[in-house]
């Protein structure tokens, strides 16, 4: 709950519809793959807000990847990231054990 209440929220990331079923549905942790676009600066370890297609905030994560590094792995299949990074040092871009899914009309919960 700290993730929504206590910490500012630094940036966004939109996600694909997969991505949203997955978050909302699933429980499962946002991958590179399911990553439309991003807005303002962060760093990894600040809080991001993840968007639908339609620009509704549907969660609260601490990101693993600064917003220049994710600008260039953005959509990519976990494989394809390491081939571009180099390195993998984390395949989800908001593990699930640090998010925070919200309720319809952005309540938190």
């Amino acid at each position: 709950m700290w993730i929504g209440y206590l910490r500012k929220v630094k940036g966004w990331i939109k996600v694909d519809r997969g991505a949203e079923i997955a978050i909302k549905e699933k429980g499962k942790s946002l991958l590179p793959s399911g990553i439309l676009a991003s807005g303002n600066t962060f760093q990894a370890g600040d809080t991001v807000s993840l968007l639908n297609e339609k620009g509704e905030e549907i969660a609260r994560g601490l990101v693993n990847y600064s917003s220049a590094t994710l600008e260039k792995i953005k959509g990519k299949k976990t494989s394809e990231v390491k081939k571009i990074l180099g390195d993998l040092p984390y395949e989800e871009i908001v593990h699930r054990d640090n998010l925070l899914v919200l309720k319809e009309g952005g309540n938190k919960s």
